[in-house]
């Protein structure tokens, strides 16, 4: 079972940036995709940003494409999203997870590892 934990999350003004981070307990690169969905209350949760470790390849959620960016350190399996121009809509309780197998990165379904989550809040 991979252990996944978070850091980075707060209180920020509309218009900065934070940097969240996920540590994987064991290496994450054997696994298909890591990222990040987040979750508002009242809402569905969607995809944020996700990696494929094959291809590096990186995936974005509409809402925050030219604003966040992920990046991911293979040898200390760890993604971190980078977010900036915050918004008060993107205040949320963001999870990171790992997805083992090949398959459709943009749906949380297929994810198989969850992380506890850690709250990101934009108001001023």
């Amino acid at each position: 079972q991979v252990q996944l934990t978070e850091s980075g999350g707060g209180l920020v003004q509309p218009g900065g940036s934070l940097t969240l981070s996920c540590a994987a307990s064991e290496r994450s690169s054997r696994y298909y995709a890591m990222g990040w969905f987040r979750q508002a209350p009242g809402k569905e949760r969607e995809l944020v940003a996700t990696i494929t470790w094959s291809s590096e390849n990186t995936y974005y959620g509409d809402a925050v494409k030219g604003r966040f960016r992920i990046s991911g350190e293979r040898s200390e399996n760890t993604v971190t999203l980078q977010m900036n121009n915050l918004k008060p809509e993107d205040t949320a309780t963001y999870y990171c997870a790992i997805r083992k197998s090949y398959g459709f990165v943009l749906d949380d379904v297929g994810y198989n590892y969850w992380g506890q989550g850690t709250q990101v809040t934009v108001s001023s």
